[in-house]
C-alpha cells in the first residue's frame, strides 16, 4: 500500500456503477492495493481482492445467492466479508480469522467510491448531476502513466490550450491569458471568470469566447464551469491513484444546451482532447509535482496551479509531490 495519510483517508473511484451488473465482480487497484468490486444482494461491495486461505484473487470467483466464492478452493464469503463455507470441510464452522478486509462504499454520479482508511470528508460535489437542466455525459476512464497531481494540474491549466489543443480549445493566434485571481478556501482552490477564445469549446463545432471557473475540490479531484452567456459546460475530473506511476482519470461532462448533439460526439471530442494531453503529461519531469515554488518558473497565468500547489502543501500531500 502507498503510504500517504491524505489519500489513504480520501474517497477514490474504483468503478462505474452502471457497468457492474447483477451478481458480477471485477478487479480494481487503488494506492497499490488490489481490490474486488462486486454487486450482491446488499448492493455494491469493495474488498481487498484476497482470499485469506491461499491468497487467490476473489475477483475471479462467482457471485451467487448474495455471496462471492473464491475460484481456488471455493471458500464462500458473505456481504460482511466473513467466510461462511469451506467446501473441503462443509461441516466445519469457518474460524473468525477467515474474514477479508471490507472497505466503505458510496455510489454517486454513477461512480463507485471507496476509501482504504477512515474517510476524512464527503465526496466532491457535482450538483449538475441532479439538475434536470443539464445532460450528463460520462467519459473515460483515461489511463495515464503519470502521477495524479500532475494530471490534475494539467486539467487546471489554461495556458497550454493554444499549443496542445489547437483547433479545439485554443488557437496559436490567441495565446494571451488575461489576468485573474486564484483563491485558497476552506474547501479547496477556486479561480473565477478566466476569459479564453476557443475554436470548439465543447465538441459542437461552434467557436466562442468563454469564461472558465476552476475549482480543486479534493487533492485529486477538480472541476470547471465554462460559460457562454447562459450556456454552461461543466466537467468534473477525479483521478484514481492506481499505484506508483499509474493513474486513471474518470470524467463527467454536463451541458445545459445543445441537447440535439449526440452524446457520442461529445465523448469523441473529449477522447481526442485527452489523447492530446496524454503524451505531454507523461513526459513531464520531474514526475513528482514540485510543491516548492522555487523549483519551477511561474507566470501570472499559472495562478491556479500555484494555488493548487500551495493547497497541497497545506494538506500535507506526499504521494506524487516533492
Amino acid at each position: 500500500m502507498i503510504d500517504d495519510p491524505v489519500l489513504l483517508n480520501d474517497w477514490h473511484v474504483v468503478a462505474r456503477a452502471s457497468e457492474l451488473g447483477a451478481s458480477t465482480a471485477r478487479p480494481a487497484r487503488l494506492l497499490g492495493v488490489d481490490l474486488v468490486v462486486w454487486r450482491g444482494d446488499q448492493g455494491i461491495q469493495v474488498w481487498d481482492d484476497l482470499c485469506v486461505h491461499r491468497g487467490a484473487k476473489i475477483s475471479a470467483g462467482r457471485v451467487r445467492e448474495g455471496c462471492i466464492t473464491c475460484p481456488y478452493h471455493g471458500w464462500t464469503y458473505n456481504t460482511d466479508g466473513e467466510c461462511v463455507r469451506i467446501p473441503a470441510h462443509p461441516s466445519q464452522k469457518p474460524p473468525p480469522r477467515a474474514h477479508t478486509n471490507v472497505h466503505p462504499v458510496k455510489v454517486a454520479y454513477d461512480l463507485v467510491w471507496t476509501c482504504l482508511g477512515s474517510p476524512s470528508g464527503d465526496l466532491p460535489p457535482f450538483p449538475e448531476w441532479d439538475d434536470p437542466a443539464y445532460r450528463n455525459i460520462p467519459c473515460g476512464p483515461y489511463p495515464f502513466n503519470a502521477l495524479g497531481p500532475r494530471v490534475i494540474e494539467n486539467f487546471l491549466d489554461v495556458g497550454h490550450f493554444p499549443f496542445v489543443h489547437a483547433g479545439y480549445l485554443g488557437d496559436p493566434g490567441h495565446t494571451e491569458i488575461d489576468d485573474y485571481e486564484a483563491e485558497i478556501t476552506a474547501s479547496g482552490v477556486i479561480s473565477r471568470d478566466i476569459p479564453i477564445w476557443q475554436p470548439d469549446p465543447d465538441g459542437t463545432g461552434r467557436a466562442a469566447k468563454v469564461l472558465y471557473t476552476y475549482e480543486a475540490l479534493r487533492p485529486l479531484t477538480a472541476r470547471f464551469t465554462k460559460a457562454q452567456g447562459e450556456q454552461r459546460f461543466c466537467m468534473i475530473d477525479t483521478v484514481t491513484p492506481v499505484d506508483e506511476g499509474r493513474s486513471l482519470a474518470w470524467a463527467i461532462m454536463a451541458m445545459n444546451y445543445s441537447f440535439e448533439v449526440p452524446a457520442e460526439k461529445i465523448v469523441k471530442f473529449q477522447d481526442e482532447v485527452t489523447a492530446q494531453d496524454l503524451p505531454i503529461v507523461e513526459s513531464q519531469r520531474p514526475e513528482l509535482l514540485p510543491l516548492d515554488l522555487q523549483a519551477e518558473l511561474h507566470l501570472r497565468s499559472d495562478r491556479t496551479a500555484i494555488a493548487y500547489r500551495k493547497w497541497l502543501r497545506q494538506l500535507g500531500l506526499r504521494f506524487g509531490t516533492s
